[in-house]
């Protein structure tokens, strides 16, 4: 499964270094989220991949230097005033002609995150100044918006809330750059103390999502008992014979979605919820985080249960259903995948030499 999951990501990463979400008509696009998620699989792996990943990224922040520039001065009063999200494939360039929802804190801590991860291993990140003045500048943007409590669209790019996801990846994207640029002690200290006052809660109407799980795995905010109350919460509430649901109430590819549109209450959709993929991996990196194993393999054979086809995860299946959606490979899911594949391997094998 495992080679069939990077033979997937080799064909989603592009001749500049960044990836599509997935080769389907509405996602043949490149998110900076999903670029970082997607590259994780090769951090710790002796080639390019990578740093070619992230100086690509390096390059798009360059284009949009003027920008960062005006935020890093002063707070946005527009939406689009703010980083873009999403761009097109070829040219990596700003979208115009459809409305998103870009502003998205966790995308620039995520970013952040991935190149003080390959720093901490050793790559090399930075090609020369310019590069290392971009993220100071990041930083600097993100103290500028006051991630901390400034609403934003989060990880699924819906209406603009205060998220935890969101603070916790500021938060470790800025602990993970700290070596290397300036960051101001209360920059970080702000954005822990939001998340601590919104925990265990994703939002202040929101109680469980998902993207929670990002705080225990990659960025390990919460490790211990208060990791363990994030993922027992999201099994409770979210996990599904598929995946797991965003949040109870979503009503993207809800089976009422077609019919009735996405305008109700979140009430209206419950028991409808789209079941994602990648959350059965991501629910197995978490257990590896916290050291069940047990738990974490049963969560590997979940996901490869439920493949189309050796290494192929679907975005979601509708609920109840072996029906995927079109968004088929995804590669965000086949990157999980083999992050929790490897890393229970890796674990498996040292408590093994161990004995």
């Amino acid at each position: 499964m495992l080679s069939e999951s990077y033979k997937i990501l080799d064909q989603l990463r592009l001749p500049h270094g960044l990836y599509v979400a997935s080769p389907s008509k509405d996602y043949q696009y490149v998110w900076i989220r999903d670029c970082v998620y997607m590259s994780l699989p090769y951090l710790t792996k002796p080639n390019r991949i990578y740093e070619t990943t992230y100086y690509r990224l390096l390059d798009l922040f360059r284009t949009y230097e003027w920008k960062l520039h005006i935020l890093s001065k002063h707070k946005p009063t527009y939406e689009w005033e703010y980083l873009h999200a999403r761009y097109s494939a070829q040219d990596v360039l700003e979208i115009h002609d459809q409305n998103w929802g870009h502003v998205q804190h966790d995308m620039i801590g995520a970013f952040l995150f991935g190149i003080g991860s390959g720093l901490a291993q050793g790559k090399r990140m930075f090609r020369d100044a310019q590069d290392l003045e971009i993220v100071q500048r990041l930083v600097e943007y993100l103290g500028h918006i006051e991630y901390w409590h400034d609403p934003d669209n989060g990880m699924w790019e819906e209406s603009r809330e205060v998220h935890a996801s969101s603070i916790g990846a500021c938060v470790a994207g800025l602990k993970a750059v700290e070596p290397y640029v300036l960051v101001p002690e209360s920059l970080v200290d702000k954005g822990l103390h939001a998340l601590l006052t919104l925990f265990p809660h994703e939002s202040k109407v929101k109680s469980t999502d998902l993207a929670q799980l990002s705080l225990v795995y990659p960025y390990k905010l919460f490790t211990g008992m208060l990791g363990d109350i994030i993922v027992q919460r999201a099994e409770q509430h979210l996990l599904r014979d598929r995946g797991l649901i965003r949040y109870e109430g979503d009503s993207y590819y809800s089976t009422l979605e077609h019919h009735h549109g996405r305008h109700h209450p979140r009430e209206f959709y419950r028991g409808t919820e789209a079941e994602w993929t990648f959350g059965l991996p991501w629910l197995a990196l978490c257990h590896i985080t916290l050291g069940r194993l047990d738990e974490a393999n049963h969560y590997i054979h979940k996901t490869e249960h439920i493949m189309t086809k050796p290494g192929v995860l679907p975005e979601l299946y509708y609920a109840g259903t072996a029906a995927a959606n079109p968004n088929t490979p995804l590669g965000w899911s086949s990157a999980m995948y083999i992050l929790a594949k490897e890393a229970l391997s890796a674990e498996t094998n040292l408590l093994s030499n161990l004995a």
